[in-house]
């Protein structure tokens, strides 16, 4: 009988609730990590909570460096990495959304110097997964990484961040449903390996944002912690499985495809939602069940409402199959066609 080994790296300690950044001295003391570190920031997030990290590390002589980036590149991930090591850091915290913290982690890996993941917003599952997108000569791409060591989620942080990247948050975690579906088809058809644990938890995760759509309307410290804590489980499928199928199938794809047409896209987890509707509809499934929570939750669900050109949707459809070529999802190894795509674009209503 095979036996098959599967390597699987999860963070030592996940640290969820209200001003939880004032527990990082003796959360990191649990790490057994030593001075001294490196805090990357950009300019929004110092001033929310990366100034306040740097004093408490201070205060408990920690030595702690800083610099801040300016996007999500991948020369900047290299900046990172080294600062880290002339520093001599034991370890690189990211403070702030995705495009931070995806720098500070790929800087870590780099670097080979752990990495300490401090959201300050639920916008994407990138807080705690194994992948790292940064742009590279213009194009974003997917780089594989390693989960942090640590992930501190101070809720009244992220309950204090604009409503839209909770909303963007809940898109990429619904997104879950059609990249399960996904993933089942390229095992029936391809005989990819699936794994049935990572499968459910990220089917559960999808469930958790449906089931408590309402709640996550309101935009509370309550609704933060659902969405967090959904975004984070989703990063644990992908770190089971080995890979992001879990969690990214058509419907990222599609996101992808927009960010390489558009000046300036709209939020991953935002497009991520409105692709999930469409590749939900491809699958045959409940799609309006996805567009309704969406429009509970107060996400877009509409070109319009994401402030995306009709024109990019549908280009988007037809070239979401060349992304990633070896990833088989619905969209098949041809794509759409154009009458297939605006159909499918119409029926939904994500275009009129």
């Amino acid at each position: 009988m095979e036996v098959r080994q599967l390597k699987t790296e999860l963070p030592r300690i996940i640290a969820v609730g209200p001003n939880m950044i004032e527990q990082i001295v003796p959360i990191i003391q649990d790490l057994e990590t030593s001075v001294p570190v490196t805090i990357v920031h950009d300019n929004i997030t110092w001033g929310i909570a990366g100034k306040k990290i740097h004093e408490l590390l201070e205060d408990a002589t920690f030595e702690p460096h800083n610099i801040e980036v300016t996007g999500p590149f991948l020369a900047e991930a290299e900046r990172v990495a080294h600062v880290a090591e002339e520093t001599g850091s034991k370890f690189i915290i990211g403070v702030g959304g995705g495009s931070v913290i995806d720098t500070a982690k790929y800087g870590g890996i780099i670097s080979k110097i752990p990495f300490i993941s401090v959201p300050t917003a639920a916008s994407h599952d990138g807080i705690a997964s194994m992948r790292a997108s940064l742009i590279v000569e213009g194009k974003k791409k997917s780089f594989e990484a390693r989960p942090p060591i640590a992930v501190i989620a101070d809720l009244t942080v992220i309950s204090k961040a604009p409503f839209r990247f909770l909303a963007a948050g809940s898109g990429d975690t619904i997104a879950n449903k059609t990249a399960v579906l996904d993933w089942e088809l390229a095992h029936r058809v391809k005989g990819e390996r699936i794994g049935e644990y990572p499968k459910v938890l990220s089917e559960m995760t999808a469930e958790m944002i449906i089931r408590d759509a309402n709640l996550i309307a309101r935009g509370d410290i309550v609704a933060a912690k659902i969405v967090t804590k959904a975004l984070i489980t989703s990063s644990m499928a992908m770190c089971i499985a080995g890979s992001s199928r879990p969690a990214s199938g058509s419907e990222h794809l599609f996101s992808h495809a927009l960010d390489m047409i558009l000046d300036k896209p709209a939020l991953h987890g935002e497009q991520c939602g409105i692709g999930t509707i469409i590749m939900m509809y491809l699958h045959g499934g409940n799609w309006e069940q996805i567009r309704d929570t969406l429009k509970t939750i107060g996400a877009p669900v509409t070109a319009k409402e994401a402030d995306i050109p009709e024109e990019a949707i549908i280009e988007a459809l037809l070239m979401a199959h060349t992304i990633r070529p070896e990833r088989y999802t619905i969209l098949g190894s041809n794509g759409l066609t154009y009458s297939a795509a605006v159909n499918a674009a119409e029926t939904t209503g994500v275009i009129s």
